[in-house]
């Protein structure tokens, strides 16, 4: 029998530490990825090796090494959450990234499909079921599908040779598809109104990145205010010209004395007959601001307006009451 020649192995012995700092230059985002472990705790790591697969089905991809101490959890679990974080959660990145006891204390976070833990103050989640598994290497490849998501317009925290890094111009327009809609707050404390500086010199009404959680409502750019649950209600539904979003405005109160509130940075209050129209850009948040200024000249009968082609409609509703005296038998 004929003997076979050995054929000469031509790789090339690659520098794992050079190749680590090669890959590092590609500018990812960061994300924390969630799930629950066999006893139903939360568990958590910090990871940037996240893409988009496919959207029929929807699919994505996020890879955990196998020596991160998370790993056997990851791997046998049959659900997990991917959390992009925003420009302002780098202590969240870190504290995800440590070898804390209890990671999510200091975090909010809530389930929303499948139970894996969602850290609702984030830029974008997903909640997967898990697809498939891949090995690779010293990785496993978690691939899973979408369930339910979640996105708001903050900036992403960037990342790039080792270091966090910014993102500039992260939502263009036209960005956001026409059923987003931006929640904002008409917020009256002693007979003021609450606006926040948009940044570009003109003021608008304070929004949030979620609902209202025992009162305490997350403003964005950062900070809470105290509302007065009872007299939180829906005010104004409309859409924007010019603009793929819509707006949900609610009507509120601040439960806070004026004196012991702290506000956030570019928040203020205007009384009624100094509120600067002729610096809010919007036609129909000028109209509606007016309106409620004639309403509570009026005493206090509000009403809910619901924006349509035609001009839109006008419910007048009583005084605000307490959902509980509604369902007592």
């Amino acid at each position: 029998m004929a003997m076979q020649a050995a054929v000469p192995d031509n790789r090339t012995t690659i520098d794992p530490i050079a190749l680590r700092r090669a890959f590092g230059t590609f500018v990812t985002g960061v994300t924390v990825i969630t799930t629950v472990d066999a006893e139903g705790h939360p568990r958590g790591m910090t990871a940037n090796s996240f893409a988009s697969v496919s959207l029929d089905p929807p699919l994505l991809l996020v890879c955990v090494g196998k020596g991160a101490s998370s790993y056997p959890t990851f791997a046998g679990a049959g659900k997990f959450a991917v959390n992009l974080l925003s420009d302002a959660q780098t202590d969240v990145s870190n504290l995800f990234a440590s070898k804390a006891t209890d990671k999510f204390a200091a975090v909010n976070h809530d389930v929303v499909h499948t139970g894996a833990p969602v850290l609702t103050d984030c830029l974008t989640w997903f909640d997967c079921s898990m697809h498939d598994r891949v090995e690779a290497g010293d990785h496993m490849i978690l691939i899973g599908r979408v369930q339910a998501f979640g996105t708001s317009p903050s900036a992403p925290l960037g990342f790039c040779r080792g270091r966090y890094a910014q993102v500039k111009d992260p939502l263009p327009p036209g960005w956001l598809s026409s059923t987003d809609m931006i929640v904002g707050y008409l917020i009256e404390a002693q007979g003021d109104v609450l606006l926040v500086a948009d940044g570009k010199g003109g003021w608008v009404l304070p929004t949030a990145p979620r609902r209202p959680v025992n009162g305490r409502l997350p403003v964005a750019g950062g900070g809470e205010l105290s509302l007065v649950s009872d007299e939180t209600f829906l005010y104004s539904v409309f859409d924007v010209d010019g603009h793929d979003s819509g707006y949900l405005i609610y009507r509120a109160r601040l439960a806070e004395a004026r004196g012991e509130l702290t506000l956030p940075p570019g928040f203020r209050f205007f009384s009624p007959d100094s509120l600067p129209y002729d610096r809010i850009e919007s036609v129909e948040m000028r109209a509606m601001l007016r309106r409620f200024v004639r309403e509570t000249a009026g005493g206090g009968s509000y009403s809910i307006y619901m924006g349509s082609p035609d001009g839109g409609r006008v419910a007048t509703v009583g005084a605000a009451q307490p959902w509980a005296q509604h369902v007592q038998s």
